[in-house]
């Protein structure tokens, strides 16, 4: 191929790569939009559903949880659609999302448009894309996502596509299944890759939204976190059920993780382990030591 030719071909493919991380773009009714990789948002009465989506049948009860998130976090996952015409925008990926939207009475959502027969071009900026140093783990989950859903291909193949272990790939995946508030700390850089992959071994969503809050208000390292979320498996008691009153979740759950988490402490360092706490929620945790090599263990083992 001619230099020339490549050159085009390279310049063609950056243009398909809108920067992900930017803010979605308001498109108004009769605007035309022909974005591949960027996000979009557009009137919900514009999307109109696939006829041929081979699942017809969404669990209500799932259904009506995803209309609750959106109301308080929005639409954080974009769905996928196909450009009939200026105006219209049928669903390629995401119709339980566009589903629920639709019940949460929100006037627009963020989509990515595609073209009728852009396939090879949508693989091929995605996985470009997905290089890119500066995604965070919620928006390699998503593009990992794309390319399952839109490309038609398993999670081995994605991993050969874009040069990582099948189990690095479908961990990724994993990462949407966590809770809409956890998916935007994702977003938001408040957690990291390392730190929802500890969360993701919780099965409870009280344990998990309890151990997420904790990681941010107290800085925890993915380390500290994992220490954590073993201290919260290794419970001989079930957490308190649900409840609206976080306090008293806190109460009924917090003596046994404080304890869980200083049993597991101790037998991780085989040393002393002492948490002090305050009415007021301050305190302090000691950790006692023998001598300097005892100390460097310790320390090797946080770092």
């Amino acid at each position: 191929m001619a230099k020339n030719t490549k050159d085009k071909l390279g310049s063609g493919l950056k243009a398909l790569l809108a920067n992900s991380n930017a803010k979605p773009k308001s498109q108004a009714t009769k605007q035309s939009v022909s974005q591949v990789s960027g996000v979009a948002m557009i009137p919900i009465e514009n999307i109109e559903a696939n006829p041929f989506q081979p699942r017809t049948e969404f669990e209500e009860e799932k259904l009506l949880e995803l209309v609750a998130s959106l109301k308080t976090y929005g639409l954080i996952q974009p769905i996928t659609v196909r450009k009939l015409s200026d105006t219209a925008f049928q669903i390629i990926s995401g119709e339980r999302r566009y589903r629920a939207s639709k019940l949460a009475n929100l006037k627009e959502i963020p989509a990515y448009i595609r073209e009728a027969d852009d396939n090879t071009v949508l693989e091929m900026a995605l996985v470009e894309n997905i290089q890119r140093a500066d995604l965070n783990a919620l928006e390699i989950a998503i593009t990992y996502q794309r390319l399952v859903d839109e490309c038609e291909i398993n999670h081995e193949e994605l991993a050969d596509r874009v040069g990582k272990k099948r189990s690095t790939v479908s961990n990724y995946i994993r990462l949407l299944k966590l809770p809409a508030e956890i998916q935007k700390a994702l977003k938001d850089g408040k957690l990291s890759m390392g730190h929802a992959r500890a969360i993701l071994s919780l099965e409870n969503a009280d344990q998990i939204s309890l151990v997420s809050k904790q990681i941010i208000a107290d800085s925890l390292s993915v380390r500290a976190t994992e220490v954590l979320v073993k201290s919260m498996r290794h419970q001989d008691t079930p957490p308190s059920s649900p409840s609206s009153d976080t306090d008293r979740l806190e109460d009924n759950h917090e003596k046994r993780m404080v304890e869980s988490f200083r049993k597991v402490i101790m037998d991780s360092l085989g040393s002393k382990v002492k948490i002090n706490r305050n009415t007021d929620g301050s305190g302090k945790i000691v950790i006692n030591f023998k001598n300097n090599k005892e100390l460097e263990d310790i320390i090797d083992y946080f770092e």
